[in-house]
């Protein structure tokens, strides 16, 4: 797929891998949505980049707003051909405090509510949306890449809830890619490791440090930009589905 002229939806598209993203398609000549709940970063942004960026308030887990993202996206560029779901929270919690508390089950659905469901209630809309594109001389309609983490993977101690939730997004990658195939709608998954991000800056100095020494090469936290390149690549590679991308620099996380 090219990315010029073409009409993308960016979840969490205000910071971060979301913005870096955003800035990428719209350099490219793309018409994009931001789809966050962060009003005015996303409002600002869309100010920053021109008419062609549109920013939508949009709760991913709600129904009613990714519709309304998505008709804005329709409403912006005529089709949706791409989406990066880069939208997501982090739960870090133990199982069992040390105080004796056992983890919040609240915070642990809400986890699971805005990472996995919520990245399912965008593919199914957003596929809705694609499967009516005309077809590109390769069968093609739309892509779909989703952001889930090495903590799928590798998780940590507290990262139960980040884990499971990250881990159903990389479980579904294969099943969505094999069913929306006949829609010709690509699925990919992007599992980044650890990034320079607005989460990452909630991190201590020290910790995001020790962090950066366990990435083997380059020996440093990953960049916004990388992530943004390697969707990019994705959306213009049509041989690319079904499958979940390491991007970590060949990290290997330790318990703790």
């Amino acid at each position: 797929m090219d990315i010029q002229g073409r009409t993308f939806l960016v979840t969490g598209g205000s910071s971060g891998l979301g913005r870096a993203t955003v800035e990428l398609l719209n350099a490219a000549a793309a018409n994009v949505v931001i789809a966050d709940v962060n009003i005015e970063g996303g409002q600002r942004l869309a100010a920053a980049l021109g008419e062609k960026v549109r920013f939508v308030e949009t709760d991913v887990t709600s129904e009613t707003d990714v519709e309304r993202a998505i008709a804005n996206a329709l409403d912006l560029g005529g089709s949706l051909q791409g989406v990066v779901q880069c939208a997501g929270i982090v739960i870090p919690q133990k199982v069992l405090g040390k105080d004796g508390s056992a983890h919040s089950l609240e915070l642990f659905t809400k986890g699971i509510q805005v990472n996995l469901v919520g990245t399912f209630n965008v593919v199914r809309l957003a596929a809705l949306a694609m499967a009516a594109n005309s077809p590109s001389s390769e069968g093609e309609r739309g892509v779909i890449i989703n952001t889930a983490s090495i903590a799928a993977f590798d998780g940590q101690i507290g990262q139960a809830c980040y884990a499971a939730s990250k881990a159903g997004v990389v479980g579904m990658t294969l099943p969505l890619a094999r069913e929306l195939a006949r829609s010709g709608i690509r699925v990919m998954t992007i599992a980044p490791g650890v990034f320079e991000t607005p989460m990452a800056a909630d991190v201590s100095e020290t910790v995001c440090e020790a962090l950066a020494k366990l990435v083997l090469l380059p020996p440093r936290l990953g960049r916004a930009p990388e992530f943004a390149s390697l969707a990019a690549h994705i959306f213009g590679n049509v041989m690319l589905n079904g499958e979940v991308i390491r991007l970590d620099g060949a990290v290997r996380m330790p318990p703790k």
